[in-house]
């Protein structure tokens, strides 16, 4: 019964990939298949990103900023350079870093003159995908995502005047702009677009659930993790809220997680001032999920395993509790099936790019540029 279960499921996902692939033909787009690596054609040429198993074809990129080979690398060391900070202490890299899977591992992120923030920071792997950034939605792309830390007073606190000052002080970076968007003009939309355009290309996928699912590899996840599969999908109940290729429905929900807790924080409700939203966040993605802790978004929750015992214990009662959180009555031994599960959700590629990254964030650490 299992078997015919999971089968039928990996039909259903199969032909979801494959409506998605035939869309990307109709619509004339590049299709690149695994490994993960990036094709070059000129020295400012477009930037083609392979998209590894288990992710949307269709990489979500705006007309107005194409993606590009001097761009991105633009972007990379907008990202990590920590003169973009009032007093040049942090960096954008900071709050992500790439060996911890672009997060920060903290419970609250720090920012300049070690201030608290108010949340968790996310994790940006595979971001390029998401409707809406933050926890709370409140932006819906990349680059408005980017120029907002700049000016946060617990983040990197500074003015975009003064960032664009400093930038056009350097003259590397006067011949970076030019080369990225034809013109030494350095503005801090184009700041925004450049550092933009390098988070696009910090994706994730190819992981053993992959390689299982869709690459038809039936020894690419254990017995234990297929028990954690079933019971995912099943009394657990998790797909209800993480689904898709991400395995997030991309909405807001209350689970109850920092409900009456001080300092208070209204969560969705914030944005849209609708009483409804009240304590909601966006469900995040799972993927890589397995080197993101700590968890929720006050990162009140340390490990997998204890976030599975919230989850069975049926979260945080409160006025507006998720109708679909309640107790699962999980034993011991299906939560850490499903914990071995989740730890398939572990992207094979992104390790490559934390690799080049941990070279510029060396280079940074030698020169200041």
């Amino acid at each position: 019964m299992a078997n015919s279960k999971i089968t039928w499921l990996r039909q259903a996902f199969l032909a979801v990939i494959s409506v998605t692939i035939i869309h990307a033909c109709l619509s004339g787009s590049s299709i690149r298949q695994p490994p993960y690596t990036t094709e070059t054609t000129a020295s400012n040429g477009p930037y083609l990103q392979s998209i590894p198993h288990g992710l949307e074809l269709l990489l979500p990129v705006p007309e107005n900023n194409p993606l590009t080979i001097e761009k991105t690398e633009l972007g990379r060391a907008l990202f990590f350079d920590q003169r973009l900070s009032r007093d040049g202490s942090t960096s954008c890299a900071s709050c992500h870093l790439p060996e911890k899977a672009f997060t920060d591992g903290l419970v609250i992120s720090v920012g300049i003159d070690e201030k608290l923030g108010r949340r968790n920071a996310p994790s940006l792997l595979n971001s390029a995908y998401l409707p809406s950034m933050f926890r709370d939605g409140r932006l819906k792309t990349l680059e408005q995502q980017a120029l907002e830390p700049m000016t946060n007073p617990v983040e990197l606190g500074n003015t975009h005047d003064e960032i664009v000052k400093r930038l056009n002080a350097d003259k590397t970076y006067l011949i970076q702009f030019e080369r990225a968007f034809g013109s030494k003009n350095i503005t801090i939309q184009r700041t925004a677009e450049a550092i933009a355009s390098f988070e696009r290309t910090l994706i994730s996928g190819d992981s053993d659930f992959d390689r299982y699912w869709v690459a038809d590899d039936l020894n690419a996840v254990s017995a234990a993790a297929l028990r954690g599969l079933n019971l995912f999908r099943g009394k657990a109940n998790c797909q209800l809220c993480h689904e898709h290729s991400l395995f997030s429905d991309n909405r807001f929900h209350n689970t109850g997680v920092s409900w009456g807790a001080q300092p208070l924080d209204l969560g969705r409700y914030e944005v849209t001032e609708s009483l409804s939203d009240m304590g909601k966040y966006r469900t995040p993605s799972l993927r890589d999920v397995e080197y993101t802790a700590p968890y929720m978004h006050d990162g009140s929750i340390g490990t997998l395993e204890e976030v599975l015992e919230y989850y069975n214990q049926g979260g945080n009662l409160n006025t507006n509790l998720d109708p679909s959180i309640k107790p699962l009555n999980l034993s011991s031994e299906e939560q850490a099936d499903i914990v071995e599960f989740l730890k398939t959700l572990s992207g094979s590629n992104w390790q490559q790019q934390y690799e080049v990254n941990a070279g510029r964030l060396e280079t940074l650490n030698k020169t200041g540029r």
